[in-house]
């Protein structure tokens, strides 16, 4: 395990990240909600670098910047948010676990709440890491930290956790983070902060807490910075690393962050492609029948974000077809509400709950358990049905993107071949529209990003490494992780070995 260098381009850390496997069913539904409601209102081709195309800055609220002004009450902040013990925490936990708010603006009184989990043993010499889940509006927390990628698994009895042997934390120091405000427990006392919510504040807000975060925690200000997410935060990332290089650039603020690259599984990258992928997909994997699929090929043309009558009543009834699968994972089991009000999940599939969603609910609805966390007590939520009309939200990150490469950051870009919400398909489509040359890998055995390998019990058996390529070849890897669906980040013990 390590770092590989290139000719100035870094391949991350090892991490075994597998599962891309079925995600709570409020992100899968939150999205797809989000998706159709754009087709009512006109989406604002704004973008945290447009600013930067045109010569100008990305605005940043400087009062919120704190920048070392005041730095023994940053360490008390610390000390403040250390969690001794969560409740039902399992015995032998060897890292730090923090938890906590930071303030974004000072002025309307928002903050984003944060639970950072440091690597055990020395971790010095690992990286930082910031993941950001999607929706938009969907927690990092419930989702990212108890359902993913965290240490931490909520067992069946909503009072105690089981340590997650696949945590990302085991390889870098790890900040999820609730964004934007009105995420989980994450908040702002000006109402109306609520209805400009959109990609370029997020952006903002997520920049300022990164500077002022690090205040707290000075130890990390030259550590190397990735930022990482899913689904949405296709959007959030690559935004987040265009506010951060454009500081860099040009530092009014004393700021400099360490961002070494970035990498988002399952993206949603640009709509139009994504929706061409996804339709595409479903009837390759049988899922929508071929006169279903031929009504969409000759109804929906797939070059504008808005579609005609004929194309909406064709996608209408692919929608029918497939209400009951989880479309995070077409093959995975579904999480079942019977009649007195328990869950059950459809099928067995070793190493995977479907329901557990429901466990991670209650749990962090618990009064101790929002105390342990530092959380002002109120109703968490998965996601929050705000972010439905988001603003700013542009239809393509392509031009975002294409601005990285020009600037040098390392692009991982990671798919499960499962997911039918953000499918491969589409993020290929995108890929193809950044007009690269590409570079195929020498072997055509199967691969998944990191150099991780897979072990399947669906058919995979081998795996082949990822190179860093020369500095004039591509900028963006992409990798499709086969027998898999959403989470990179969720692993069936069974199907997926760790490395």
């Amino acid at each position: 395990m390590g770092t590989i260098t290139a000719a100035g381009f870094h391949v991350l850390f090892l991490i075994p990240i597998i599962a891309l496997h079925a995600h709570a069913s409020s992100q899968e539904a939150h999205l797809t909600e989000f998706l159709l409601s754009r087709k009512s209102r006109s989406s604002s081709g704004s973008t945290i670098s447009d600013s930067i195309f045109h010569g100008g800055s990305v605005p940043v609220i400087t009062n919120s910047l704190r920048t070392d002004e005041y730095p023994n009450s940053d360490r008390a902040l610390k000390a403040a948010d250390k969690i001794p013990v969560l409740p039902g925490q399992p015995e032998g936990v060897d890292f730090d676990q923090y938890a906590g708010y930071v303030t974004v603006d000072g002025h309307n009184g928002r903050a984003l709440f944060y639970y950072f989990v440091e690597a055990p043993g020395d971790k010095a010499a690992k990286p930082l890491l910031l993941w950001l889940n999607g929706g938009p509006g969907c927690s990092s927390l419930g989702l990212g930290a108890m359902r993913e990628l965290g240490p931490f698994r909520v067992n069946r009895d909503n009072q105690t956790l089981t340590r997650n042997k696949h945590a990302w934390n085991n390889e870098a120091n790890v900040i999820f983070l609730e964004s934007p405000a009105g995420v989980g427990f994450s908040y702002s006392n000006t109402s109306s902060d609520y209805d400009r919510m959109g990609d370029p504040l997020t952006a903002q807000d997520t920049y300022a807490f990164l500077v002022n975060w690090l205040d707290r925690y000075p130890e990390y200000k030259a550590r190397g910075l990735y930022n990482a997410g899913e689904s949405y935060a296709g959007h959030y990332v690559p935004q987040l690393a265009a506010a951060i290089l454009a500081h860099n650039n040009n530092n009014n603020t004393g700021v400099m962050l360490n961002l070494k690259g970035i990498l988002v599984g399952n993206p949603l990258l640009d709509v139009v492609k994504n929706k061409r992928g996804r339709y595409e997909y479903l009837w390759n994997h049988g899922v929508i029948s071929d006169e279903v699929w031929a009504d969409i090929s000759s109804h929906c043309s797939f070059n504008g974000s808005s579609y005609g009558g004929m194309c909406d009543e064709a996608i209408s009834k692919s929608n029918y077809t497939h209400r009951d699968l989880d479309m995070y994972n077409i093959y995975a089991p579904t999480c079942i509400t019977s009649d007195n009000g328990s869950y059950y999940s459809s099928s067995q599939l070793p190493g995977y709950d479907p329901c557990g969603e429901v466990a991670t609910f209650a749990y962090l609805n618990r009064p101790a358990v929002q105390r342990a966390l530092h959380a002002r007590e109120t109703k968490w939520r998965g996601c929050n049905r705000i972010f439905i009309g988001f603003k700013d939200s542009p239809d393509s990150m392509v031009p975002t993107l294409k601005w990285l490469i020009d600037h040098g950051l390392p692009i991982w870009l990671f798919s499960g071949d499962f997911d039918s919400i953000c499918p491969f398909t589409g993020t290929r489509y995108t890929v193809r529209d950044l007009k690269l040359s590409i570079t195929e890998p020498k072997s055509r055995k199967a691969y998944c990003l990191l150099l991780v390998p897979l072990r399947s019990t669906q058919g995979v058996g081998e795996s082949q490494d990822l190179e860093a390529p020369r500095q004039d070849e591509l900028g963006v890897q992409l990798a499709l992780c086969l027998t898999v669906g959403w989470m990179l980040t969720q692993v069936p013990d069974d199907v997926i070995a760790a490395c």
